[in-house]
């Protein structure tokens, strides 16, 4: 009866200094990106079986989009952290059809100017644990949930039809950062999963540079690409990002 008390007192010792060793590595880290969004392929079929393929890159013109996101972290434990996800983006493109093309419902004529809506937002909730943590590099590993907020939109000369998707992805986490001197470290960072219902990858590789104790300043590029085909739709797309950002720790 008298080794219960005891076990307690260890067990609360060890939360303790894991707590505080996880306050050593600064519990919270918020990191803040934006830059250029631009398109590299965009390929949709609204429904996926029976409405016209056509590019949103190749058939119109996409611009190059102004992004920004924000990631929140928290180191609970030496090893284990809990983050969230704020990802907005929307890409616009304009342009004229060469033929016919029938998108959810509605049939758009060639020749006439063509204004076009791909949106594709992104919430996520991730957990990773991070079991090697080395004086130079460290690598880990997690599952991330991804809230899925999607629009396809088509409008020309007073027609217009959209595409609308929530969803939710479960996504394969993953970090790997290593130290390339004493202020500046390699990054490379991401979600991915790959399922036959589709796709999606998020991925981005860069430096980061220590301006302070509490802060960072990182630049990079970044890769995101996915999609999925099925009878209610085919939508495949790909955009490189042009990314800089500040990292805050405390």
């Amino acid at each position: 009866m008298r080794v219960k008390p005891f076990v307690v007192l260890l067990a609360a010792g060890a939360l303790g200094l894991a707590a505080a060793e996880a306050r050593a590595q600064d519990r919270w880290r918020v990191d803040i990106e934006n830059g250029a969004a631009i398109s590299g392929y965009n390929d949709v079929a609204i429904p996926g079986n029976t409405g016209t393929r056509f590019s949103m890159t190749d058939d119109l013109k996409s611009d190059t989009e102004y992004f920004w996101r924000v990631r929140a972290d928290f180191r609970f434990a030496p090893k284990h952290v809990l983050s969230g996800l704020i990802a907005p983006l929307t890409i616009n493109s304009s342009g004229t059809f060469d033929a016919p093309v029938d998108f959810a419902g509605a049939t758009f004529a060639p020749g006439i100017p063509t204004d076009g809506t791909w949106t594709f937002n992104s919430y996520r909730v991730t957990y990773r644990y991070e079991p090697w943590r080395k004086d130079t590099w460290m690598f880990g590993f997690g599952v991330s949930v991804k809230v899925r907020d999607a629009v396809i939109r088509l409008e020309s000369n007073g027609t217009s039809a959209e595409k609308t998707d929530l969803g939710v992805v479960p996504l394969i986490n993953f970090k790997f950062e290593r130290r390339l001197g004493e202020r500046t470290a390699f990054l490379l960072e991401g979600d991915a999963l790959a399922a036959p219902q589709g796709r999606a990858e998020d991925i981005f590789a860069g430096i980061v540079v220590d301006a302070g104790r509490q802060w960072s300043i990182k630049a990079g590029y970044r890769f995101l690409e996915g999609g999925a085909d099925n009878d209610e739709v085919y939508t495949f797309a790909a955009v490189h990002y042009v990314a800089a950002g500040v990292v805050f720790r405390f």
